[in-house]
């Protein structure tokens, strides 16, 4: 049947715009603040987060069973609880899964959850379960501790807030953007955390400043350093307030010939990738100078290691302030301690923050005792009927097995035992296999149990000092099984000492050293280089000179090799009144291109109007070359015979030269014997030797000032293992002979000793023993053929000086 024309007329309700849109942005702005966005102060959880972790509980996915896929459980919350995209849970899921976002992690995910640049893979390819923490906050669901509601479509309930046996506002943070609101709370230490609580459980008058000795400030999970702490506590005294992160660097040296700046630590939710990024826009747009490259070596076993490339010539702890600058390696924190409390979004301080969830945790407690309490008192209503009625089993089954229906047995043992209803229903519901089982010893040992228990859980209830003890104690065993060390450093200042040292490293005079162990490096200044003893073990500085930062050198070889070198490409180490250290040197072998078998045996400077170079070899060859500088390299600056190589190089500074040889044959002469010759020349002889001996030391020596130091040993004793015979000997006790001779004896030989294995001329020699600390040399004897005095240490390392600012090598 046709309807008319009126059935279809419409009927119109005029509605004011400005009342509706003011009703309905109010309704939404209220759904996005209490249902979506702002956390609730006493879980600090947000709806998704508190429906995916009860989600979990209630699936079983716990611990210890096996991962399900996230799939199932985004599916689970969207169907029942949360009827929203499935990305926003996915999402929520796979932030509380990340260690970098999340101070402790509630989530164990199992697949790719993303990075700090990169996003997560697809819900249907990753896993997850409960994490230890997730089972604290969910703990309790099953004993009325908090109030439940039903879900959206009625069918359901779900809690109102979380247990939460863990304070996780504070420790793992939130953030989110409300309608006209936002908060940004930072994470913080589980232990310090729960210290302020203790304290605050104490005395509920306690003021900001004890607070913040239990919990001086945020705890990234990415660490950093926090710069200034009046943010920190401008935050904690309103709610609002604003500091500082800066990323943990260092200035390393990242290869042979370049230092670095390395970064192991970023700030909070700062990738590296988002850092190099910036570096290159800062490099393309002249911001940045001095930077050679970049790198990532980041990985899950060594975690964040980012490394900036420092050219030479470039101070990298000025070019770490540009950094600082220019990019994310600074970053500034703002709080804005939004939460809700009774369904309200309040700014919080740090006491409120502290406050709301102590009073929810002793409402739980609360609650707990009293559910427990019930349940205990039921249970010993019940032992007690069972108690009563198994004096006399017998007669318990005798009337059950007489009586027409239940209500009959029932009213029998309610009048025979001095039964209640519900002790009645209990023994009728029971099998009777299970009836007899009991025994009087058991049923009386679980009364007391309760009856103790029943105690305990009333004084709790009764006694406040017993409820905060409580909740003291379960806060300390959170502590203990989750609590981790500080990872972010509080600096009260800005962190760094600031270099007043220009970009660029300056042409300024300085010292390049080197050691026994072959390690160089070049001072910081070119004050007088003192030498009191070894400062590394094993290690003493052997040969040393004097350029400037920008200079090229050359180093020596014992192959005859001249290498050249750039002091600005060595590591810097301090000068300190007694010696520099050379720990922070490099390898010779890191910083030359050193071949099998070759050693750095002296070094000289590059400058044409030096005062040359004197070479002596194993087999008593010496050789003066001509200052010459080569477009190359590296170059050879002499002639070596077959099986010879140089044992000591040094530039001609001393009006004399010496030799000693393993058999104890002490040889100087004048300088002026030896005529310079170039770089191809094959030197000439220097010092007759004996058959079967070689020579141990040469170099410039002065007979005015200089000692000679000599240790023996056996045949086979190898130097740095053979404590031997040493002796100490003034230089001007051995006579100047001709160039070519064979010298004089220098140290007679005791019964066992056949050889030397070491000697070092010098105006100043140093022995060490090989964990670094000195060796007492004899007192100098006018006897320059004398015996030696055995040492109290083994001789690891000589080294000599032959004037108040110059040192020479000895092998």
């Amino acid at each position: 049947m046709a309807k008319t024309t009126e059935e279809f007329e419409e009927h119109i309700l005029d509605v004011d715009v400005t009342e509706e849109m003011e009703s309905s942005f109010l309704e939404y702005a209220y759904s996005v603040i209490y249902a979506r966005a702002l956390p609730d102060a006493r879980d600090g959880l947000k709806p998704v987060q508190r429906r995916i972790l009860f989600s979990m509980d209630d699936m079983g996915v716990r611990p210890e069973k096996g991962h399900v896929k996230c799939a199932r459980v985004v599916g689970q919350v969207m169907g029942v609880l949360h009827p929203h995209g499935d990305s926003a849970i996915y999402d929520a899921l796979v932030r509380m899964a990340q260690p970098w976002a999340m101070r402790l992690p509630l989530v164990d995910g199992h697949g790719n959850f993303g990075s700090l640049d990169a996003g997560p893979a697809a819900m249907r390819y990753t896993e997850c379960r409960m994490a230890h923490p997730a089972v604290a906050m969910t703990a309790g669901l099953d004993e009325d501790v908090v109030d439940f509601r039903p879900n959206y479509d009625g069918k359901d309930t779900e809690p109102e807030v979380l247990p939460a046996a863990l304070p996780n506002l504070l420790v793992n943070g939130a953030s989110g953007i409300a309608v006209g609101m936002a908060t940004n709370i930072a994470p913080h230490n589980l232990r310090e955390v729960v210290s302020a609580l203790k304290a605050l459980l104490r005395d509920r008058e306690v003021s900001l400043e004890e607070l913040m000795r239990h919990l001086p400030g945020p705890d990234f999970p990415s660490g950093g350093r926090i710069i200034g702490l009046e943010g920190i506590r401008d935050a904690y005294a309103t709610g609002r307030g604003s500091f500082k992160v800066r990323a943990r660097a260092s200035i390393e040296r990242v290869s042979a010939r370049r230092r670095g700046i390395v970064i192991t630590e970023l700030p909070y939710l700062v990738g590296p990738e988002r850092i190099i990024e910036q570096i290159k826009k800062g490099i393309d747009s002249r911001k940045l100078v001095g930077i050679a490259g970049v790198k990532d070596l980041t990985d899950l076993a060594n975690g964040t290691r980012l490394v900036v490339e420092v050219k030479n010539g470039i101070n990298p702890e000025a070019l770490l302030e540009q950094l600082y600058r220019v990019t994310k390696l600074e970053d500034t924190f703002a709080i804005n301690a939004v939460a809700l409390v009774e369904g309200q979004p309040r700014t919080l301080t740090l006491k409120q923050l502290l406050e709301v969830y102590l009073d929810h945790r002793l409402q739980v407690t609360i609650r707990r005792a009293r559910h427990r309490l019930g349940k205990a008192r039921e249970r010993l209503h019940l032992v007690r009927g069972l108690l009563l009625a198994i004096v006399d089993i017998d007669e318990v089954i005798a009337i059950v097995r007489s009586s027409e229906d239940a209500a009959e047995a029932r009213t029998r043992l309610m009048g025979a035992f001095d039964l209640d209803e519900v002790q009645a229903n209990h023994i009728l519901d029971m099998q009777l296999r299970r009836l007899t089982k009991y025994s009087t010893l058991e049923l009386n040992a679980e009364a007391d149990e309760l009856a103790a228990r029943i105690d305990e859980l009333q004084r709790i209830l009764d006694d406040d000092t017993v409820l905060n003890a409580l909740v003291a104690s379960e806060l300390d065993e959170m502590a203990e099984r989750f609590g981790t060390p500080r990872r972010t450093v509080l600096l009260a200042a800005d962190g760094v000492v600031r270099s007043a040292a220009p970009l660029e490293v300056p042409d300024e005079p300085c010292w390049v050293l080197l050691s026994t162990t072959g390690r160089a490096a070049r001072t910081d200044s070119a004050a007088p280089l003192p030498m009191t003893g070894p400062r590394a073990a094993h290690d003493v500085i052997v040969a040393a000179i004097r350029v400037t930062s920008r200079a090229e050198f050359g180093v020596i070889t014992n192959t005859g090799r001249l290498l050249r070198a750039r002091a600005i490409e060595l590591p810097t180490v301090p000068l300190t009144a007694t010696a520099p250290n050379l720990q922070g040197g490099s390898e010779s072998r890191e910083l030359w291109p050193l071949e099998q078998g070759e050693r750095v045996v002296g070094l000289t400077s590059l400058d044409p109007g030096g005062p040359g170079l004197a070479l002596g070899t194993l087999r008593g060859v010496v050789k003066r070359v001509n200052p010459e500088v080569i477009g190359k390299d590296s170059w050879d600056v002499i002639r070596l015979e077959k099986g010879d190589e140089v044992v000591g190089a040094v530039e001609l500074e001393s009006p004399n030269l010496a030799f000693i040889t393993s058999d104890a044959q002490l040889l100087h002469f004048s300088a002026d014997l030896v005529r310079p010759q170039g770089r191809l020349g094959g030197g000439v002889a220097g010092v007759k030797l004996s058959k079967d001996a070689k020579v141990l030391f040469f170099g410039g020596v002065d007979p005015a000032t200089d000692l000679v130091v000599t240790i023996a040993g056996a045949p086979d004793s190898l130097f740095g293992h053979t404590t031997g015979g040493a002796k100490v000997t003034p230089l001007a006790e051995y006579p100047t002979k001709g160039r070519a001779t064979g010298g004089v004896r220098c140290q007679r030989f005791l019964k066992g000793e056949t050889a030397l294995i070491a000697a070092a001329i010098g105006g100043f020699v140093t022995a060490a023993a090989s964990d670094g600390t000195p060796v007492a040399l004899p007192e100098p004897t006018p006897k320059r053929d004398g015996s030696g005095v055995s040492l109290k240490g083994v001789v690891e390392a000589l080294g000599a000086r032959r004037t108040p600012e110059v040192v020479e090598l000895i092998p």
